[in-house]
């Protein structure tokens, strides 16, 4: 007899609720607002959107299915089954935080707050959480893959950077040419939106950035230094699968995605890192 769909319910902690759990009272977190000019009146707002949001999602599964609830800062401990259905309710981050600890699973994500949050991973109000629970329409998303020669992995939904840990300058070849840069980035379509197109955009790139579902990296270097020893002739493209990039450090350096810095690999000097195309994707219900 197989299991009920379990759905689970991704948040973040609200800005409110981690500022009382710092300064320990809301009086405190108040006065540290007010010494800043902000009102605690705009984070109740807020901490209630997302309240009345996680209310209307759990009040919306059916109730012979399983359920529980994932805090963002657990997902590293938090066990997937193949049957879960993910909710996630925030902002567009936070599909990219809990796309990498999922194989096929759908998410849903959900937008609590539709006149801040951009909501490209969150394009669904609180209000259509029944209906899209009973159809779901899945539009797989690209996500890129990061492996070092000794088994490090780490996959991302928007980016992976490659670099130096502090703001030092990175040195490590990439394919047969030796660098000196402020790192690399290597990003999917959806990423493209975000910290890749920063890149492209500034330096008037004439690539043709990939979209969400196109089987297909961009990659640009982070302002590569000219030198007797370094080059700069091999700073931006496109990889397509099974194509990847390859780096090996002549420095320390540490990869991470999505802009978690807390979850890296660390690369010393002579390690090799090969960057590609995911062999999993986000299925994104539209």
């Amino acid at each position: 007899m197989s299991l009920p769909p379990r759905a689970v319910i991704v948040h973040r902690a609200t800005e409110l609720s981690e500022l009382i759990g710092h300064h320990g009272t809301r009086q405190q977190a108040g006065f540290f607002l007010a010494g800043r000019g902000r009102d605690l009146a705009e984070l109740d707002a807020r901490h209630q959107a997302q309240q009345d949001a996680l209310a209307t999602v759990s009040a919306a599964i059916p109730l012979d299915w399983r359920r529980t609830v994932a805090e963002r800062n657990d997902l590293d401990r938090f066990v997937f089954g193949p049957e879960d259905i993910v909710i996630a309710v925030g902002q567009d981050g936070l599909v990219a935080n809990v796309a990498k600890y999922l194989d096929s699973q759908p998410v849903i994500g959900i937008n609590p707050e539709p006149g801040r949050n951009p909501g490209v991973l969150v394009p669904h109000e609180p209000a259509a959480i029944a209906d899209l629970l009973a159809v779901r329409r899945i539009a797989a998303r690209t996500m890129v893959a990061a492996t070092t020669d000794d088994g490090q992995h780490l996959i991302a939904l928007n980016e992976v950077y490659v670099g130096h840990r502090t703001h030092q300058s990175a040195r490590y070849r990439l394919g047969a040419e030796r660098q000196s840069s402020s790192g690399i980035l290597v990003g999917t379509g959806t990423g493209s939106t975000g910290w890749c197109r920063s890149a492209w955009q500034e330096r008037h790139s004439p690539l043709a950035l990939p979209g969400p579902i196109d089987p297909a990296l961009c990659w640009f270097v982070r302002e590569a230094w000219p030198s007797p020893s370094t080059g700069t002739e091999n700073t931006e493209g496109l990889l397509k699968a099974p194509d990847t990039l390859t780096i090996t450090a002549e420095s320390d350096l540490v990869v991470f995605g999505d802009g978690m810095e807390s979850d890296t690999l660390t690369l010393s000097w002579g390690q090799r890192l090969e960057i590609g195309v995911a062999p999993i994707q986000l299925h994104l219900v539209v």
